[in-house]
């Protein structure tokens, strides 16, 4: 027996407190439709995503809020296709008072010019929205470390 010769990312699936205000968020923030969805009492669900394809499954069945302190998801990346779009999605982001780890588009590394936004969703849940090119090269809010690495 071999090994599939191609491999991608399905999907990604998220526990969520409050399935209806994630999908507020989730929708605003990165124009996702509702491809399915499960409405039943204690076992509310969303199946997220965009031109037919599933990106993010959300599933109500968490409390309190993310803790980067635990073995598991360490952040959720997204690329777009310019930085003028992760700017974009910034102003979006402050609109609905979302918290940001770093002020503003921040480079991957030290001068490169891959770099987006990093911020949590309502849970805590750490996301980035990145372009591969187009950051300003500048210092990198880790110096040393990828930026996405260590926050």
């Amino acid at each position: 027996m071999s090994r599939a010769q191609t491999l991608e990312t399905g999907h990604i699936g998220l526990n969520v407190t409050e399935l209806d205000r994630s999908l507020a968020f989730y929708r605003e923030v990165f124009g996702f439709t509702v491809m399915a969805e499960g409405k039943e009492d204690g076992r509310r669900w969303a199946f997220l995503g965009r031109d037919n394809r599933l990106l993010v499954t959300l599933w109500q069945q968490s409390e309190g809020s993310f803790r980067t302190g635990s073995p598991g998801l360490h952040h959720l990346s997204f690329q777009v296709e310019s930085i003028e779009a992760v700017e974009a999605t910034a102003e979006v982001l402050r609109g609905l008072g979302a918290e940001f780890t770093y002020d503003g588009v921040v480079p991957h590394g030290e001068a490169g010019t891959s770099g987006g936004i990093f911020f949590t969703d309502p849970d805590g849940i750490r996301l980035e929205i990145y372009a591969p090119t187009g950051a300003d090269p500048a210092a990198a809010p880790t110096p040393g470390a990828p930026t996405c690495g260590f926050f």
